[in-house]
């Protein structure tokens, strides 16, 4: 072998269009842009959204809704997964290493979806108004 013998494996290269050189070759002339218009010229075309001048959709519909940037700092626990967890005192750490919780949680909140038959004390952990009261009722506490 020759490095002057070297060549890519057949069907692996192959020619590129040559617009614009001539009838014979089939993209002569208008180079394949058609007659006219804004498609066919340099430089002519419209950025995504663009609807010819009109006032575009996402400026004809009314801006609706918003999303709290701080909501990933929030997290939820449910009454049936403070049974479940066992521990008779429970914190963020504790939700953490459980991996009841995200790690990027700050706020946690225990929700009444279940029910709670252990006394758990809560540290650092906030709880509505229906989970307070079951929490209580089975001899726990929220600190």
């Amino acid at each position: 072998m020759e490095l002057n013998g070297i060549k890519p494996a057949e069907g692996a290269k192959h020619a590129k269009r040559r617009v614009g050189r001539g009838i014979g070759s089939g993209l002569g002339k208008t180079a394949g842009r058609g007659h006219k218009g804004q498609k066919s010229r340099a430089g002519g075309y419209h950025k995504v959204g663009f609807e010819g001048g009109q006032m575009p959709m996402q400026r004809r519909l009314p801006k609706r809704g918003f999303k709290s940037h701080l909501l990933k700092f929030n997290a939820e626990i449910t009454l049936t997964a403070l049974e479940q967890l066992g521990l008779a005192e429970v914190n963020l750490l504790t939700l953490k290493q459980s991996g009841l919780v995200g790690q990027l949680a700050r706020n946690v909140k225990v929700i009444k979806t279940g029910t709670l038959s252990k006394a758990v004390k809560l540290n650092g952990i906030s709880a509505t108004a229906g989970a307070k009261t079951l929490i209580e009722a089975a001899g726990g506490s929220i600190a």
